[in-house]
């Protein structure tokens, strides 16, 4: 039985983490620029491109996920432990997948022009802008709750490995 987890998933898990601090990232700088300005569209343009990478990549952990047996934890986890973190996973998966899933419909309702890739986007010939905003405050919140859920998981992985001395974090090191 494998002690790790594949090297693909390895590979995914990483980079959606690059992926993601960049796009927390962009939208925390791009709020010091005044509206209009062309840093701040280009760090819009950014945002929008990297959270659709983050959504693309979380689909294919998903497909490579159900490809490969999750390696144990060992020495085992006590039964609540093991159903809370395989909670807190899921949590973030839906976070991950919702997230993006979110912001593009939020462009898409908004009635105006938008890119990604530098690629003229879709919108809706019938914008609606109460739900367009919903959207954007759902994705907001939830981007801003990811923050907590990002710092429970590493805590919870140092904690596993410093205080546990468990495989927990050692499975997912490349």
């Amino acid at each position: 039985m494998r002690t790790r987890y594949s090297s693909v998933q390895i590979l995914l898990h990483w980079l959606v983490f690059v992926l993601v601090v960049m796009t927390y990232t962009t939208m925390d700088i791009k709020g010091c620029f005044a509206k209009g300005t062309p840093l701040r569209e280009l760090l819009a343009l950014t945002h929008y491109s990297l959270g659709f990478c983050v959504l693309f990549l979380m689909c294919i952990r998903l497909f490579v996920r159900g490809m490969y047996v999750t390696p144990p934890v060992k020495p085992a986890l006590p039964r609540w432990q093991h159903y809370f973190s395989g909670g807190a996973q899921i949590l973030i998966y839906l976070m991950f997948l919702s997230l993006p899933v979110m912001g593009i419909l939020s462009q898409y309702y908004g009635g105006h022009d938008w890119t990604m890739f530098n690629i003229l986007m879709p919108k809706s010939v019938f914008p609606d802008l109460p739900l367009q905003k919903l959207l954007k405050t759902l994705h907001e919140w939830l981007a801003n709750a990811g923050y907590y859920l990002i710092g429970l998981h590493t805590l919870a992985a140092l904690w596993h490995h410093y205080r546990r001395r468990d495989n927990t974090l050692i499975r997912m090191l490349p």
